[in-house]
């Protein structure tokens, strides 16, 4: 059964459009409260709701807060709060379901609703399936009796930041150790700061002044060309940045930028030297060539899961395996949080760094990633690109040309109406002219 409003990550959309509406998001809260009822012995049900800083979020905020109150669900209201924080809180607080208002990485003017389970992870297909199926009942009011009641969580922030902290070593801090933070003007705008420099770190930040239309505007995880730039004129001896809802980190010194790939090797690396028990790593189509080759050479399994990091702890739960994640920052580390979170990664890291007193350059300095052209193509209303012929022919000759030395990997975007051509290869310039090649088969939107 195909699904109407759940992508890869939640409902995202335009805001104003359908599905991203007060409307929408009204009976959508209706939908899944209603399900969660069911899915309980005796009915009480509760909900966490945070966002991020997108303007946008006050009006879905109280959208779906009517809509679970109306279904007889109570809620519990975090304010703006990274979506990590969202799936810890959601399980310390021991409720039903959390919430999370964001569209992520993406520009202030669209935005998102995402639902994470009782145990903090995303929750199953089959249940966002049970919420599109009961949406079709449309607009439906318990008793005045039976309503919901709402009440705000006191210091919701104070408490993920200690949960944060509680990830890193006990017997170690970052006293010395000078720290760039790019919060995206997002929703770790107000927390970030507060983990790194409680836990002893000199930290300079930015992307800390939202204003509900700045989030991921030149700022965060998608725009880190100058982030070594900006670590070095702030005197820093790193660089961590997140995207608009936290879950993602990307990292640099005053030279080089290191993605979620990189990060992930510095991670799995370090626990198999110090004896943990780890039997492989999760990547995903998109993880570069030279990280699985790597992985392999210290001995490790390397799985590649769907692009989404709701598929790589999928895979990561059918293996029995506690790390994987994706090129653009999605880390898991299952025995610290139930899903992604920048913050968190980013201590793992951190905590390699102080454990072995070597550098992120230090750290990597065995592996030279294979170069990936990415190209992202807003296609036409309309246009199937898993049914266009030429597609599929161009394709399989780029496949044949680059075997045994490349890859070719054409893939739809699961939260943006683009397609995605990714060309891996050692001569940079050939992986260009291909992705450019088959990209301008796909018809642009206009």
């Amino acid at each position: 059964m195909s699904r109407k409003y759940f992508g890869t990550d939640g409902v995202r959309g335009r805001v104003g459009l359908n599905p991203i509406t007060p409307e929408f998001a009204l009976l959508l809260a209706q939908a899944a409260g209603r399900v969660l009822k069911r899915q309980t012995t005796d009915g009480e049900v509760g909900v966490f709701i945070a966002k991020d800083t997108r303007v946008s979020g006050y009006m879905l905020e109280a959208a779906l807060q009517a809509g679970f109150l109306s279904a007889g669900v109570d809620v519990v209201l975090g304010g703006p709060l990274p979506t990590p924080a969202v799936a810890y809180l959601t399980r310390a607080q021991r409720l039903s379901a959390g919430v999370v208002i964001s569209a992520s990485h993406n520009p202030f003017y669209d935005n998102g609703i995402k639902f994470f389970s009782s145990q903090g992870t995303k929750l199953p297909d089959d249940v966002e399936l049970q919420i599109e199926k009961e949406m079709d009942r449309g607009y439906l009011c318990v008793d005045s009796a039976q309503l919901g009641k709402a009440r705000r969580l006191d210091d919701a922030s104070g408490r993920y930041v200690e949960f944060c902290k509680s990830t890193f070593p006990s017997d170690m801090d970052l006293r010395g150790l000078k720290i760039y933070v790019d919060a995206a003007n997002g929703a770790a705008y107000h927390i970030a700061f507060d983990v790194y420099h409680e836990l002893g770190a000199t930290v300079v930040c930015e992307g800390n002044e939202p204003n509900g239309f700045n989030i991921n505007e030149g700022v965060g995880a998608t725009h880190t060309n100058d982030l070594p730039e900006r670590v070095r004129k702030a005197d820093c001896d790193i660089g961590i940045a997140l995207d608009g809802d936290a879950d993602r980190v990307i990292m640099a010194d005053t030279a080089r930028v290191y993605d979620g790939d990189q990060l992930l090797y510095v991670m799995a690396r370090d626990r198999l030297a110090r004896g943990k028990k780890i039997k492989g790593v999760v990547g995903t189509l998109m993880t570069n060539y030279a990280i699985e080759k790597k992985i392999q050479e210290i001995g490790l399994d390397f799985h590649r899961a769907k692009v989404g990091d709701r598929y790589v702890l999928q895979v990561m739960k059918e293996k029995g395996l506690l790390l994987g994640g994706e090129g653009s920052g999605h880390i898991i580390v299952l025995d610290k949080q139930t899903t992604g979170d920048g913050i968190v990664s980013s201590l793992q890291v951190l905590a390699v760094m102080r454990r072995t007193r070597k550098t992120l350059q230090d750290l990597l300095s065995d592996v030279q990633l294979t170069p990936q052209v990415l190209i992202n193509r807003r296609f036409k209303a309309g246009y199937k690109w898993d049914e266009d012929e030429v597609l599929k022919e161009k394709t399989a000759q780029a496949s044949e040309r680059l075997a045994g030395r490349g890859r070719v990997l054409i893939r739809a975007s699961g939260t943006e109406p683009l397609i995605r051509v990714m060309v891996e290869t050692s001569d940079k310039e050939e992986a260009v002219a291909i992705a450019e090649e088959l990209a301008t088969v796909i018809p642009v939107a206009q």
